[in-house]
């Protein structure tokens, strides 16, 4: 019921370790009956208290007691076995930093500091020493605890905020490319959009002076049609976002393969080796590199077919993308050129060239991890 996600799981560790060398202490120290069904009933006090101790800022506020309660608890513990169970304050003011922020947590520890200084001091008929003995051991182990949850919460919020830049950087990369391609997109439906406008203007013209060219002008208008219409869906398919429906991955490149079916040609995608969480600056080359090569087959090589392989290794991945169309005359074009510059950028190597069975083949190795 209280499962928390958030809680560290070597604090467990550390918690369960205490605890159980507590109990063992204890029970061996309790002596009486009476004695030990108290000390008993603290333990699993304690044991509750840390059940439903929450490790969220957004938990409830009768819950996040658990942490004050805790330090008082630990106190009538001292009163069987004196020691280790001081250890157990330090998971609670660990737990004060999490849930109410450090500058409560300094409050927090400080009053009760001096408030079990003033306990113990008086506990030891005015013995300084005495007092002493005790107070700074539990003080320095305060202040530890203290410097370590402020260093453990920056971590967070630091690893938060890089994790933020990545997909804000994943997002720029994409809207780029979306960006260019649109551009793309614009030059070359736009030219056919305008030799759809010549024809039908002449058409018209055509209409009095010679009618028998009319069918002819309609004629290349509507192949031109076609043409436009289907370089529109190659678009479309193309400018997908990288995540389809939140999948990353070897899932969201064989969506955006088979996302080319339809076209007129035949699309497959496999997957060989064990899969491995690719870093995101791969993740994107290898998407911008299978989109540019399925693309590429369907708008230039009249390929029948188009076959995409990903091979996971140790530590590199490879993309490798064919076709059996005509080949290419020029295999350096801006494009291509560009994808490789962004694939070796990351420490991968490419390859674009004409297949020795024919067709056109695209080759991309990268690291799963930037080095």
């Amino acid at each position: 019921m209280f499962r928390d996600p958030d809680r560290p799981v070597l604090l467990s560790v550390v918690f369960w370790v205490v605890f159980a060398t507590v109990l063992a202490g204890g029970a061996g120290a309790a002596g009486s009956w009476p004695r030990f069904g108290l000390f008993a009933g603290v333990m699993a006090l304690v044991a509750a208290l840390w059940l439903i101790m929450p490790w969220s800022p957004a938990a409830g506020s009768v819950r996040k007691l658990a942490a004050p309660v805790l330090m008082v608890t630990v106190l009538l513990i001292g009163q069987v076995l004196s020691g280790w169970h001081i250890a157990l304050v330090f998971v609670a003011i660990v737990n004060l930093a999490f849930v109410y922020g450090m500058r409560t947590a300094i409050v927090i520890t400080a009053i009760y500091l001096l408030s079990v200084g003033a306990f113990i001091l008086l506990l030891s008929d005015g013995s300084w020493r005495q007092a002493l003995d005790e107070f700074v051991p539990m003080t320095l182990l305060a202040v530890f605890s203290l410097v370590m949850t402020s260093a453990l919460l920056e971590a967070g919020r630091q690893r938060a905020a890089a994790q933020r830049l990545i997909e804000r950087i994943r997002e720029l990369a994409v809207a780029e490319e979306r960006a260019r391609m649109a551009r793309d997109m614009h030059d070359s439906i736009g030219h056919q959009l305008t030799v759809i406008k010549v024809n039908l203007e002449n058409a018209e013209r055509y209409r009095e002076r010679h009618p028998e060219l009319i069918w002819e002008e309609v004629r290349q208008a509507k192949e031109m049609t076609v043409r436009a219409l289907a370089e529109a869906r190659r678009w479309v398919r193309a400018l997908r976002p990288l995540a389809l429906d939140g999948q990353l991955g070897s899932t969201a490149l064989g969506r955006l393969a088979r996302s080319f079916e339809g076209a007129g040609v035949e699309v497959s995608f496999t997957v060989d080796g064990i899969e491995r969480r690719i870093d995101p600056d791969s993740e994107l080359v290898l998407y911008r590199v299978l989109q540019e090569g399925f693309t590429n087959a369907l708008r230039h090589a009249e390929a029948r077919q188009v076959r995409a392989r990903l091979d996971f290794g140790e530590d590199r991945v490879v993309l490798v993308i064919g076709d059996d169309g005509k080949g290419a005359v020029d295999t350096a074009g801006f494009g291509l050129s560009s994808l490789a510059e962004r694939v070796r950028a990351i420490g991968g190597s490419f390859r674009a060239a004409n297949a020795r069975d024919g067709g056109f083949e695209l080759r991309a190795e990268v690291p799963v991890a930037r080095p």
